[in-house]
Protein backbone atom coordinates (compact mmCIF):
# COMPACT_ATOMS: atom_id res chain seq x y z
CA UNK A 1 0.00 0.00 0.00
CA UNK A 2 1.08 3.64 -0.71
CA UNK A 3 1.91 5.53 2.11
CA UNK A 4 0.11 8.60 3.28
CA UNK A 5 1.74 11.80 3.03
CA UNK A 6 0.62 13.99 5.60
CA UNK A 7 -0.60 17.70 4.88
CA UNK A 8 2.50 19.40 7.27
CA UNK A 9 4.94 17.21 5.29
CA UNK A 10 4.23 18.59 2.14
CA UNK A 11 7.30 20.38 0.87
CA UNK A 12 7.91 22.19 -2.29
CA UNK A 13 8.68 20.31 -5.21
CA UNK A 14 6.93 17.18 -3.95
CA UNK A 15 3.98 14.86 -5.81
CA UNK A 16 1.07 14.32 -4.25
CA UNK A 17 -2.74 12.88 -5.02
CA UNK A 18 -5.69 15.21 -3.86
CA UNK A 19 -9.16 14.10 -5.45
CA UNK A 20 -8.50 11.59 -7.36
CA UNK A 21 -5.26 13.30 -9.82
CA UNK A 22 -1.65 13.66 -8.94
CA UNK A 23 -0.47 17.41 -7.93
CA UNK A 24 3.55 18.88 -7.55
CA UNK A 25 3.96 21.63 -4.10
CA UNK A 26 4.92 24.59 -6.21
CA UNK A 27 5.43 26.52 -2.90
CA UNK A 28 3.78 25.93 0.85
CA UNK A 29 3.81 28.37 3.85
CA UNK A 30 2.98 26.94 7.33
CA UNK A 31 0.82 29.17 9.84
CA UNK A 32 0.35 28.21 13.21
CA UNK A 33 -1.70 30.13 15.78
CA UNK A 34 -0.49 31.79 18.52
CA UNK A 35 -3.73 31.24 20.15
CA UNK A 36 -4.50 27.63 22.66
CA UNK A 37 -6.76 25.09 20.46
CA UNK A 38 -6.21 26.88 16.94
CA UNK A 39 -4.86 24.77 14.02
CA UNK A 40 -1.97 24.94 12.36
CA UNK A 41 -3.03 25.50 8.69
CA UNK A 42 -0.78 24.28 5.67
CA UNK A 43 -1.50 26.46 2.27
CA UNK A 44 -0.31 24.98 -0.74
CA UNK A 45 0.06 26.16 -4.04
CA UNK A 46 -0.58 23.03 -6.24
CA UNK A 47 0.10 22.32 -9.78
CA UNK A 48 -2.53 19.99 -11.36
CA UNK A 49 -0.34 17.57 -13.66
CA UNK A 50 -2.91 16.49 -15.90
CA UNK A 51 -4.98 19.57 -16.34
CA UNK A 52 -1.44 22.97 -15.97
CA UNK A 53 -3.78 24.81 -13.63
CA UNK A 54 -2.14 26.28 -10.68
CA UNK A 55 -4.16 27.63 -7.53
CA UNK A 56 -3.73 27.75 -3.77
CA UNK A 57 -5.40 25.45 -1.41
CA UNK A 58 -5.24 25.69 2.09
CA UNK A 59 -5.39 22.02 4.39
CA UNK A 60 -5.20 21.41 7.88
CA UNK A 61 -1.91 20.43 9.32
CA UNK A 62 -3.42 16.10 9.82
CA UNK A 63 -4.80 16.05 6.27
CA UNK A 64 -3.69 13.34 4.60
CA UNK A 65 -2.71 12.29 1.00
CA UNK A 66 -1.69 9.30 -1.28
CA UNK A 67 1.37 9.53 -2.79
CA UNK A 68 0.37 9.05 -6.74
CA UNK A 69 1.88 6.58 -9.11
CA UNK A 70 3.75 8.54 -10.75
CA UNK A 71 6.87 7.21 -12.53
CA UNK A 72 9.30 8.83 -14.71
CA UNK A 73 11.17 7.01 -17.66
CA UNK A 74 14.71 8.85 -19.28
CA UNK A 75 13.85 9.08 -22.98
CA UNK A 76 15.66 11.22 -25.64
CA UNK A 77 13.41 13.68 -28.12
CA UNK A 78 12.98 12.34 -31.79
CA UNK A 79 11.38 14.69 -33.62
CA UNK A 80 7.46 16.06 -33.80
CA UNK A 81 4.77 16.10 -36.70
CA UNK A 82 1.19 16.40 -37.13
CA UNK A 83 0.80 13.40 -34.66
CA UNK A 84 2.68 14.96 -31.46
CA UNK A 85 6.24 15.10 -29.94
CA UNK A 86 8.06 11.53 -30.54
CA UNK A 87 10.81 10.78 -28.22
CA UNK A 88 12.38 7.25 -27.54
CA UNK A 89 12.09 5.25 -24.08
CA UNK A 90 15.77 4.74 -23.03
CA UNK A 91 14.88 1.65 -21.11
CA UNK A 92 12.46 0.23 -23.22
CA UNK A 93 13.52 1.56 -26.64
CA UNK A 94 9.56 2.32 -27.18
CA UNK A 95 8.24 5.05 -29.21
CA UNK A 96 6.20 7.80 -26.78
CA UNK A 97 4.01 10.17 -28.63
CA UNK A 98 3.14 12.93 -26.76
CA UNK A 99 0.25 15.76 -27.65
CA UNK A 100 0.91 19.14 -28.25
CA UNK A 101 -1.03 19.80 -24.99
CA UNK A 102 0.88 18.04 -22.62
CA UNK A 103 4.13 19.12 -24.15
CA UNK A 104 3.20 22.90 -24.13
CA UNK A 105 5.70 25.41 -23.73
CA UNK A 106 8.18 22.77 -23.24
CA UNK A 107 8.15 22.62 -27.15
CA UNK A 108 10.64 25.57 -26.84
CA UNK A 109 13.20 23.76 -25.12
CA UNK A 110 13.63 20.65 -27.35
CA UNK A 111 16.46 19.67 -29.05
CA UNK A 112 17.21 17.03 -31.07
CA UNK A 113 18.66 14.06 -28.78
CA UNK A 114 17.70 16.34 -25.40
CA UNK A 115 17.94 13.58 -22.97
CA UNK A 116 14.72 14.17 -20.53
CA UNK A 117 12.17 12.23 -18.14
CA UNK A 118 9.21 11.73 -19.49
CA UNK A 119 6.44 11.09 -16.17
CA UNK A 120 3.78 8.63 -16.09
CA UNK A 121 0.38 8.51 -14.18
CA UNK A 122 -0.77 5.48 -13.87
CA UNK A 123 1.22 4.02 -17.03
CA UNK A 124 -0.09 6.88 -19.23
CA UNK A 125 2.30 10.14 -20.40
CA UNK A 126 1.64 13.41 -18.02
CA UNK A 127 4.60 15.32 -18.42
CA UNK A 128 8.36 16.27 -19.43
CA UNK A 129 10.85 16.67 -16.77
CA UNK A 130 13.71 18.68 -18.47
CA UNK A 131 17.54 18.41 -17.37
CA UNK A 132 18.05 22.11 -15.48
CA UNK A 133 20.26 23.30 -19.01
CA UNK A 134 19.48 22.61 -22.92
CA UNK A 135 21.79 23.69 -25.40
CA UNK A 136 20.25 25.30 -28.43
CA UNK A 137 21.53 26.94 -31.44
CA UNK A 138 20.78 30.62 -31.64
CA UNK A 139 18.95 31.33 -34.95
CA UNK A 140 19.05 34.90 -35.55
CA UNK A 141 20.38 38.25 -33.44
CA UNK A 142 21.13 41.82 -34.06
CA UNK A 143 25.09 41.85 -34.30
CA UNK A 144 26.44 43.59 -31.25
CA UNK A 145 27.05 47.74 -31.07
CA UNK A 146 30.19 48.93 -29.87
CA UNK A 147 29.01 51.74 -27.20
CA UNK A 148 25.64 49.74 -26.21
CA UNK A 149 27.04 48.87 -23.34
CA UNK A 150 26.46 52.70 -21.65
CA UNK A 151 23.11 52.26 -21.31
CA UNK A 152 23.42 49.67 -18.86
CA UNK A 153 21.34 47.37 -21.44
CA UNK A 154 24.55 45.01 -22.28
CA UNK A 155 22.15 42.23 -23.68
CA UNK A 156 20.24 41.98 -26.92
CA UNK A 157 17.69 39.57 -28.31
CA UNK A 158 17.68 36.41 -29.82
CA UNK A 159 15.93 33.74 -31.36
CA UNK A 160 16.38 30.09 -30.56
CA UNK A 161 16.60 27.17 -33.38
CA UNK A 162 13.48 26.25 -31.46
CA UNK A 163 11.29 29.55 -31.48
CA UNK A 164 12.48 30.40 -27.63
CA UNK A 165 13.45 34.16 -27.64
CA UNK A 166 15.26 35.00 -25.07
CA UNK A 167 18.55 37.66 -23.82
CA UNK A 168 21.74 37.08 -24.93
CA UNK A 169 25.10 38.72 -23.91
CA UNK A 170 26.65 41.21 -27.10
CA UNK A 171 29.22 38.85 -27.92
CA UNK A 172 26.78 35.87 -28.60
CA UNK A 173 26.39 35.35 -32.59
CA UNK A 174 24.07 33.78 -35.01
CA UNK A 175 24.82 30.13 -35.17
CA UNK A 176 26.62 29.60 -31.98
CA UNK A 177 25.19 27.13 -29.39
CA UNK A 178 24.00 28.23 -25.92
CA UNK A 179 22.61 26.57 -22.35
CA UNK A 180 18.98 27.89 -21.79
CA UNK A 181 17.97 27.35 -17.69
CA UNK A 182 14.85 25.26 -18.45
CA UNK A 183 12.94 26.68 -15.33
CA UNK A 184 13.83 30.32 -16.03
CA UNK A 185 14.32 30.16 -19.94
CA UNK A 186 17.23 32.57 -19.46
CA UNK A 187 20.91 32.91 -20.98
CA UNK A 188 22.76 30.44 -18.86
CA UNK A 189 26.33 29.94 -20.99
CA UNK A 190 27.92 29.35 -23.97
CA UNK A 191 27.43 25.56 -24.68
Amino acid sequence: MASLIEAIGIKRKMYFEYEGAPYHCVGVDVSTPTARGGQTLVRVKMRNLLTGAVFDKTFKAADKFKEPDLVSVPATFLYSDGDGYHFMDQETFDTLTLGAAVVGEGRYLLADNVLLQIQKYNGNPIAIEFPPHVELVVASTEPGVRGDTASGGVTKAATLDTGLEIRVPLFIKEGEKVKVHTETREFAGRA
